[in-house]
C-alpha cells in the first residue's frame, strides 16, 4: 500500500459511544477468557486427574487453561457477531453461529485430548519437564486442525480465509 492511496482514504469517524462500546466489549472478552480458564481448571482438573499419572497433572492443568481460555475468548466474539454488524461485515446468522460453536467445541475437545496424551509422559518424565512439554504440545495443537478440509465437512465458513490486499 503506497502513501498516496493511504492519503486518499477518509479517516474513520469514531464517536464516544463507539469507543465506550469497544472498551466494554474488550473488557467482557478479556474477563470471559480469564474466567473461562479458571472455570475449566476448576471443573475438569479433578475428573481428568484420575486418567493421568501424578507427574502429568500439571499438563492437564495446562490443557484446561487452554480450553477455557480459547472458549472464553471465541464464544463472546461469536455472540457479539450475531448482534453487531459493520459496514464490511454482515451479522452472523444462527446457522453460521451454530457451526462456529460446533467447531469451537471440536477444538476444545482436541485440546483436552492433546493435554491428556501429553500428561501420559508423566510416567517417564519428571513433573516440570512434562509441564514444559505440555505448554508446547497444547500451544501448537491447533496446527493439525489447520490442515483439515473444513469445506468438505460443511464447515467452510468457520475458518476465515486469508486475503491479500493489493495496492491500487
Amino acid at each position: 500500500m503506497s502513501a498516496d492511496s493511504r492519503a486518499e482514504r477518509p479517516k474513520a469517524q469514531r464517536s464516544l459511544a463507539g469507543n465506550v462500546l469497544f472498551a466494554v466489549a474488550a473488557i467482557v472478552v478479556s474477563a470471559t477468557t480469564v474466567l473461562g480458564a479458571f472455570a475449566a481448571v476448576a471443573l475438569l482438573l479433578s475428573p481428568l486427574s484420575a486418567l493421568v499419572p501424578e507427574g502429568g497433572e500439571h499438563a492437564v492443568g495446562v490443557g484446561c487453561i487452554g480450553l477455557g481460555g480459547i472458549t472464553g475468548l471465541v464464544l463472546p466474539l461469536i455472540l457479539f457477531g450475531m448482534v453487531r454488524a459493520g459496514e464490511d461485515t454482515p451479522r452472523v446468522g444462527p446457522g453460521v453461529a451454530a457451526r462456529k460453536i460446533l467447531a469451537l467445541l471440536v477444538f476444545a475437545v482436541w485440546i483436552l485430548l492433546v493435554a491428556v496424551a501429553v500428561a501420559q509422559l508423566g510416567y517417564v518424565l519428571p513433573r516440570d519437564l512434562t509441564t514444559t512439554v505440555a505448554v508446547f504440545g497444547v500451544g501448537f495443537s491447533w496446527m493439525p486442525l489447520v490442515m483439515v478440509p473444513w469445506e468438505k465437512l460443511g464447515l467452510g465458513g468457520v475458518m476465515p480465509k486469508p486475503t491479500s490486499r493489493k495496492a491500487n
